[in-house]
C-alpha cells in the first residue's frame, strides 16, 4: 500500500477512538446533569482548548517528522485516557451528577485533555497530503481524508451511545485506550519519505511564530478574509455544539440518537467519495456556495418537531461540510508554502475555531435562561406556540433558526465582495491586474 494510504487508514482508528470519547463524553455530561448549561460549557471549553493551543500545534507540525508529531499525540492521548480512566473509578459516584461539583470538571477536563491531544493530527494531515499527493489530485485527496473522517463519525456516533447506555464513561475510555494503543503500534511500522523540517537557519530549527505566520497569510490577497469567513461560519458549529445533542436527545433516548446521528453521518462519507471523485474546481467558489444551502438547512430543519426533519437536516449538514473542509484545505495547500502550511492551518483552526467556543458559552445559558422559558411559558409560546410548539426543545429550535438566517446572509455578502474575486484570482494564478 502507498505511504499516504497507510496514513489514513491509521487516521481512521485514531479518529474512530477521539470521536468516541467526544461523543460519549457528550451523552454522559447530558444524562448526568441533565442540563443544556453543561453541555454548552464543555463544548465552549473544547473550543477554547483547540483554538489557543492551534498555533502551537502548527508549529510542532512544521519544526518536526510529521510521523514523529503524530506519534507523540498519540502517546498523549493514551495516557490522558488512561488518567481519566483511574480518576472515573476514583471519584464518588454520587458527586458527578451536580454541575456545580468539582469532581464532575476534574473528569471532564482529563477526558477533553486527551481528545485535544489528537488534534496535532488534523494539523499534520492536510500537510501531509501537499507532501505526499501531486497538486492536481489534492482536492481528491482532501476527498479521501473527507472519507475517513466521516466514516470515523459513522461508526463512533452509533457506538458512542451504546457505550454510554451499556456502562457509561468507564467503558468508553476502555475502549478508547484499547484503539488509541493499537493506532500508535500500526503507526510506528509505517515509513514516510517527508521533507525535512522546515525552517532551518545555520544547522538550527528556528522557531517562527505569530508575526511570521500573518507574513505568511498576508502574501496572499484575500485568504485573510476566507480565515474570517470561516471564523463567523464557525458560529454556526458553536451552535451546533452547544444544542445539537441536547436537542436530538429532547426527541429520543440515547441509543437512538446515536444509531440517527450515525446514519446522518454517512453523509460525511458519501461526501468524501463525491469530491474523491469530481475535484471541487475553483475551491474557493464552491467553499462559500456551500456554505450558503448549509446555513439554509439550518435555518428549516428544526421549525417543526420532528425526528425525520432532525435526520435530514443532519444528513445535508453532514453531507455538505466536508465539502467545505476540504476546499478550504485545498486552497491553502496550493497558496501557501509546505514549510510553513502547519502554522497556517493551526492559525486558521485557532482562528476559526475561537468563534464556535465564543456562540457556545453563550448560547448554552442563553437559550436555558432565556430562550426556553421564552418558548415554554413567555411570550414566544403565546405568539406562536400554536404551530411552532412550546417547551424546551422549541426553545433550542429558535436558536437554530436564528443562526441559519444570519449565515445565508453572510454567505451571500462575501460571493460579492472584493476579497472573494482576489483570492479566486490568486488561486488561478492570475494577478489583480489580469481581473481589472
Amino acid at each position: 500500500m502507498r505511504p499516504f494510504d497507510l496514513i489514513l487508514g491509521n487516521s481512521l482508528i485514531q479518529n474512530v477512538t477521539n470521536f468516541t470519547v467526544w461523543f460519549a463524553l457528550l451523552f454522559w455530561a447530558f444524562l448526568e446533569t441533565q442540563s443544556v448549561f453543561v453541555t454548552g460549557v464543555v463544548g465552549g471549553v473544547y473550543m477554547v482548548f483547540t483554538a489557543s493551543l492551534a498555533i502551537w500545534f502548527g508549529n510542532l507540525v512544521d519544526h518536526h517528522r510529521k510521523k514523529r508529531v503524530m506519534l507523540a499525540s498519540s502517546a498523549a492521548s493514551l495516557m490522558l485516557y488512561s488518567v481519566a480512566y483511574a480518576a472515573r473509578l476514583a471519584l464518588p459516584e454520587a458527586r458527578m451528577g451536580n454541575e456545580a461539583d468539582w469532581p464532575l470538571w476534574v473528569f471532564i477536563m482529563l477526558v477533553m485533555t486527551g481528545v485535544v491531544a489528537g488534534n496535532v493530527r488534523m494539523i499534520a494531515l492536510p500537510t501531509l497530503v501537499t507532501a505526499l499527493v501531486p497538486e492536481p489530485k489534492r482536492a481528491k485527496a482532501n476527498g479521501l481524508v473527507g472519507i475517513v473522517n466521516g466514516a470515523g463519525l459513522v461508526v463512533t456516533s452509533a457506538i458512542s451511545g451504546f457505550l454510554v447506555a451499556w456502562g457509561g464513561m468507564q467503558t468508553a475510555l476502555l475502549f478508547a485506550t484499547g484503539l488509541t494503543a493499537l493506532a500508535f503500534a500500526h503507526l510506528w511500522t509505517v515509513t514516510l519519505e517527508e521533507p525535512s523540517p522546515a525552517a532551518q537557519v545555520d544547522g538550527k530549527r528556528k522557531w517562527l511564530g505569530f508575526h511570521e505566520t500573518i507574513a505568511t497569510i498576508s502574501m496572499v490577497p484575500g485568504l485573510f478574509a476566507l480565515i474570517m469567513f470561516a471564523s463567523f461560519n464557525n458560529l454556526l458549529g458553536g451552535v451546533f455544539m452547544a444544542l445539537i445533542d441536547a436537542y436530538g436527545l429532547s426527541l429520543m433516548n440515547v441509543q437512538e440518537w446515536g444509531l440517527l446521528w450515525a446514519l446522518a453521518s454517512l453523509g460525511l462519507v458519501l461526501s468524501g467519495f463525491v469530491i474523491s471523485r469530481t475535484g471541487l474546481g475553483n475551491p474557493v467558489r464552491t467553499l462559500l456556495i456551500v456554505n450558503a444551502i448549509v446555513w439554509s438547512v439550518a435555518s428549516v430543519f428544526t421549525l417543526q418537531s420532528s425526528v425525520i426533519a432532525l435526520g435530514i437536516g443532519c444528513f445535508i449538514y453532514l453531507f455538505l461540510y466536508p465539502i467545505v473542509e476540504a476546499a478550504e484545505q485545498t486552497a491553502l495547500q496550493k497558496l501557501v508554502p509546505y514549510e510553513r502550511q502547519g502554522r497556517v492551518f493551526g492559525f486558521a483552526q485557532s482562528v476559526e475555531q475561537i468563534a464556535a467556543p465564543m456562540t457556545a458559552f453563550i448560547v448554552g445559558p442563553l437559550t436555558e435562561f432565556v430562550v426556553i422559558p421564552f418558548m415554554t411559558t413567555g411570550g414566544g409560546a403565546r405568539a406562536i406556540g400554536s404551530w411552532y410548539g412550546t417547551g424546551p426543545e422549541r426553545g433550542m429550535a429558535v436558536m437554530f433558526t436564528l443562526a441559519g438566517v444570519v449565515g445565508v446572509v453572510t454567505a451571500l455578502i462575501a460571493l460579492n465582495s472584493r476579497s472573494y474575486r482576489d483570492l479566486s484570482a490568486a488561486y488561478r494564478g492570475e494577478s489583480r491586474s489580469d481581473q481589472d
